[in-house]
């Protein structure tokens, strides 16, 4: 899902495009190198989708957990710019139906209780068969209108005033229709698109249509845009999954119970209660008093050495679809000249940067070299190492400058036409220790080349990063899956989610044809060379994986990691307290 927080410009790429901006937790000091404590995560290194399994004659019948999240959810409409937040598609993940998830090894998998099949039957034919069982809390049969109605406020045409959180694959969609009384849906693609599973999947999901009749016509874009916009307002009262809300006390937490009318496998959990602790350093007395039972922060070094000697806790530190990075604003006359933008990713040093942050508290995490795969995916491919990006090799900096006409030497950077390169901004999420340390290591890093940063925090990531309020900037993205559309949605000239402005046509053209291409080696491919392109011109430097932390009760059965946008909760019916 993919992950924003903020205001409403910025919220596109989040479940999108397969990423999302992530707000940091606050943190520092110490340091530590175990990646899990405690036995119930102790083979999830191994076995990602099946540690810490508990068969069902182990598990009590009912019992509650609670689980913090850091965020308030002041909008409900997780597809939409303004509702798509990590924390809302937690915890809506259990209300909305969707076609297909994300298992904690990364993979897409079908949601059979929601639809029997999805076939691509050639490349521009999806047909959907939904589990003829698969009704509404209200009793309303799920049906091929609420596939229309989910196109029709995510595609960016029908609904110009909607503000969807992505429109990939949707806005490639000819037409959306139903047969067999609803329950098979045929779906038409303009163009063939590579990540076609994404459509209708959960990092997103499916709001009801019957109910988007009450609250406006949707046959027109007004009609559209007022359901859409309701949606997002009315904390729901219905569910097409296996949880219901049964209360919101807003700033406080979201309890959610069984739904009865559910056909498929019933929770075994009472309830689950999402505890809203927006002060990350606060996570782990509540843990350890018991007030949650578990926790999903931004690892930061002193919260992760405050858990790991807690009794009858276990933890683990998880590598998946997060990812940290430098982003440099073009819009910035000075960093406009690629030499420039070249020389300074080419002074930083990210296995030094990596070692004073999060390497202090897990050894797993190494340089990233791709912009759009991880290393656990196909399709990884090494695309920075050979620019010299990110290596600390000051000699080599100086040089791309002193070649590109700069005068290096003295107190000031001089560039070509004899002006003194102005004294740079980095921008950090203010309380992120890490990150504010990412911040220094990198003006210390462009120093010798007589380039002069200054590091500044900023309350709100999503204003800054929309509002182009930076020179340079650190954050992080998580992603899906799927790699194609959310490349564009980052990558792509104009797209919203392109903070810093870059443009290449080469990239562009190289991106399209990917989204486009059935064969998914030849899809990652082109996209691996349009990386190469994004990676000479130096637009954003990749640092590392980013680690997922989650601590819990070792009393829960069946809880696991999930380094992907659907998160711990993706199996949240399985949960159950040990006998």
């Amino acid at each position: 899902m993919l992950v924003t927080t903020r205001a409403r410009a910025v919220k596109l790429g989040a479940f999108v495009a397969g990423a999302a901006l992530l707000l940091s937790a606050c943190g520092g000091g110490g340091g530590n190198s175990a990646t899990q404590t405690g036995q119930a995560f102790g083979d999830c290194d191994q076995n990602p989708n099946t540690c810490n399994t508990v068969q069902a004659d182990q598990l009590q019948d009912g019992g509650n957990v609670t689980y913090a999240i850091e965020k308030n959810i002041p909008n409900w409409n997780v597809t939409s710019a303004e509702g798509n937040v990590f924390e809302t598609g937690e915890v809506t993940k259990g209300l909305l139906p969707y076609t297909f998830y994300s298992t904690p090894d990364l993979k897409p998998v079908l949601n059979k209780d929601f639809v029997e099949s999805a076939d691509l039957q050639d490349p521009t034919t999806i047909v959907y068969k939904i589990n003829p069982k698969a009704v509404w809390s209200d009793g309303t049969p799920l049906s091929a209108d609420d596939f229309v109605y989910n196109w029709k406020v995510q595609n960016g045409k029908d609904c110009t005033d909607c503000a969807p959180a992505d429109t990939s694959g949707y806005d490639q969609l000819s037409s959306v229709e139903g047969s067999d009384g609803g329950k098979t849906v045929t779906a038409k693609l303009s163009s063939p698109f590579t990540d076609w599973k994404k459509l209708w999947g959960s990092s997103g999901g499916m709001y009801p249509a019957h109910l988007a009749k009450q609250h406006g016509d949707i046959n027109t874009p007004a009609g559209l845009a007022s359901s859409y916009k309701w949606f997002g307002e009315t904390v729901p009262t219905w569910t097409g999954g296996p949880w219901k809300i049964s209360k919101f006390a807003n700033n406080q937490s979201v309890t959610e119970v069984p739904n009865e009318k559910y056909w498929g496998t019933k929770p075994r959990l009472a309830s689950v209660v999402f505890r809203i602790i927006t002060d990350a350093t606060q996570e782990p007395t509540a843990l350890q008093n018991n007030e949650v039972q578990a926790i999903y922060p931004q690892p930061q070094v002193d919260l992760v050495n405050q858990v790991k000697n807690m009794p009858n806790i276990s933890s683990y530190i998880g590598l998946g679809l997060q990812w940290e990075h430098y982003d440099f604003n073009l819009k910035n006359p000075a960093l406009a000249d690629k030499a420039l933008r070249q020389a300074m990713f080419t002074a930083v040093n990210r296995k030094d940067i990596i070692a004073k942050t999060v390497g202090q508290f897990t050894d797993k995490v190494q340089p990233l070299n791709n912009h759009n795969f991880m290393p656990q995916q196909t399709g990884y491919k090494d695309v920075v190492t050979p620019t010299g990006q990110g290596n600390g090799d000051v000699e080599k900096a100086k040089k791309i400058l002193t070649d590109a006409g700069y005068k290096v030497g003295g107190q000031q950077l001089i560039d070509p036409k004899g002006k003194a390169v102005p004294t740079l901004r980095i921008r950090y999420t203010v309380g992120n220790q890490i990150r504010q340390d990412e911040c220094q290591l990198f003006a210390q890093a462009v120093a010798p080349l007589g380039i002069k940063v200054e590091v500044s925090s900023t309350d709100d990531l999503g204003a800054t990063t929309t509002e182009g309020d930076y020179d340079i900037i650190v954050f992080a993205w998580v992603s899906s899956p799927f790699p194609f559309g959310g490349a564009k949605q980052l990558w792509g000239t104009g797209q919203g989610s392109n903070y810093g402005k870059y443009t290449s046509k080469k990239v562009d053209d190289l991106m399209a044809q990917a989204n486009s291409e059935t064969d998914q080696t030849k899809a990652a491919d082109l996209l691996n060379q349009a990386d190469q392109q994004l990676s000479e011109d130096a637009y954003v430097l990749p640092l590392y994986q980013k680690p997922t932390f989650l601590a819990a009760s070792d009393k829960i059965g069946n809880l696991r990691n999930n380094s992907t946008l659907d998160g711990p909760v993706y199996n949240m019916s399985e949960w159950g307290i040990r006998k």
